[in-house]
This record gives structure tokens, sequence and C-alpha cells, in this order.
């Protein structure tokens, strides 16, 4: 059985509150890109929530978020790749330290 529509909503609005909350707050780059993950993840939850119309399923947004997934994945292997060669040019990941180069 499954559950009723307006609970995909809000589970969706609690991982994007979660990842704006850790993109806020978190200082590390590999933490502030799995807070980023998490916000586009709510995002495809409710794009598969809202998929349901009264004729039935709506190929087009399962389609657009498996297109996401697959451009996701490549965007975080990219972000992964430049925190590594961050740490290895600076040795650091923190975003306060790394600011403080600029100067």
């Amino acid at each position: 059985m499954a559950l009723p529509l307006y609970y995909y909503p809000i589970v969706a609005g609690l991982i994007f509150t979660i990842g704006v909350y850790c993109l806020a707050t978190k200082k590390s780059i590999v933490k502030q890109i799995i807070a980023i993950e998490l916000m586009v993840n709510a995002a495809h939850l409710n794009f598969i929530a809202f998929a349901l119309t009264p004729t039935g399923i709506d190929p087009y947004s399962h389609s657009f978020v498996i297109l996401s997934l697959g451009v996701g994945g490549a965007i975080i292997s990219v972000a992964i790749l430049l925190a590594v060669q961050i740490y290895r040019t600076y040795g650091a990941l923190d975003v306060t330290i790394l600011r403080r180069l600029r100067r």
C-alpha cells in the first residue's frame, strides 16, 4: 500500500532542509558537496512523487530524473576530483582556510 501523496513533499522538504543546514554550517568541501547532493535528491523525490496524473504515471518526469541523476553523478565526480586536487595543493579542505589564501 502506497503512502498518501502529502507525505512525500514533507520528507523531501526535510531532506532539503538538512542539505541547506549542512551547506550553511559545515566547513569541509566534501561535506558541502554531499549537502548539495542531498538537496538535489530532495528535488528528485518531488519530481517522482508528483509524476502521478489521473491518467497514470508521467514518463517525462521519470526520464528527467534519470537524466538529472546521470548529469549529477558526472558533476559530483568532477567536484570530488577538484576537492582532491585542492587537498593535494593546499593540504586542507576547510573553506575558511582556503578563503584566506585569496588575500
